[in-house]
């Protein structure tokens, strides 16, 4: 669990709602559903129409590491690359089959799959980097729907302002009415303008900087299964790979 992302949340609606409150706002009149519909439904709606649905499907899915992601353990993985760098120089590159097997990554399985295969070092490289493009290619676009949203909810709660303040002008002589759409109006804006810098901007920063992380690690693994494939010391592998960990988040 993510407490510092938790606690970003809750601090911002506190200062926002606490500070309205110390004002002598009445806290009741923040929570407003129609204007909520109308900046969230109409920012949802307008990501739906611009992105494809795979993409869109997963930026949802991603939602979920904002708050819980299991971190990538740099050390170990350094460890374990020096490992079979190891075991390779004594026993050969087949004799890292068993690591394949048991491995939970399908990345690393396939780069030592083509240790294991004897594929040049220059080959090697290519198709890693290439799943490394085109992997966190589609994280970074399923991620933007995040920033999608914060783009569109102001613009969309000043819509919801501009529909309050025309039932307002509907209903003039109704100061019922009247205060009802104008309640509308500027609830709508506070949605769209706090949903985009409070928490949509946020979460599409924060998975972005999940996704760089993951393609850090990455290229790590790369470069200590290059490092293996010509034969390099295991420990002076891991001591190059240590200044990985130095800039991982």
């Amino acid at each position: 669990m993510d407490r510092l992302a938790i606690s970003g949340v809750v601090l911002a609606l506190v200062a926002v709602i606490g500070g309205y409150a110390i004002e002598g706002g009445g806290i009741s009149a923040l929570f407003h559903f129609p204007a909520f519909i109308i900046v969230i439904g109409g920012s949802f709606g307008a990501v739906m129409l611009q992105t494809p649905s795979t993409y869109f499907v997963q930026g949802l899915k991603m939602f979920g590491s904002v708050w819980h992601k299991k971190p990538l353990d740099f050390k170990y993985a350094q460890h374990m690359i020096a490992h079979w760098a190891d075991v390779s120089r004594q026993k050969g590159f087949l004799a890292l089959e068993d690591g394949i097997n048991e491995n939970d990554d399908p990345f690393v399985r396939k780069g030592l799959g083509l240790l294991v295969d004897g594929v040049e070092s220059d080959v090697l490289r290519t198709s890693l980097e290439l799943d490394i493009e085109l992997d966190s290619d589609r994280q970074y676009r399923s991620a933007r729907i995040y920033d999608a949203l914060g783009g569109y909810s102001p613009t969309i709660g000043i819509i919801g302002a501009v529909l309050g303040l025309i039932q307002a002008m509907a209903n003039i002589d109704d100061p019922s009415a009247l205060g009802h759409g104008i309640a509308t109006a500027f609830v709508a804006t506070i949605y769209g303008v706090g949903g985009a810098n409070l928490f949509f901007i946020p979460v599409a920063q924060k998975l972005q900087s999940q996704i760089d992380n993951e393609v850090l690690y990455r290229e790590m693994i790369v470069e200590g299964l290059l490092c293996a494939a010509n034969g390099e010391n295991p420990n002076s592998i891991e001591r190059k790979l240590e200044a990985y960990s130095r800039v991982a988040v």
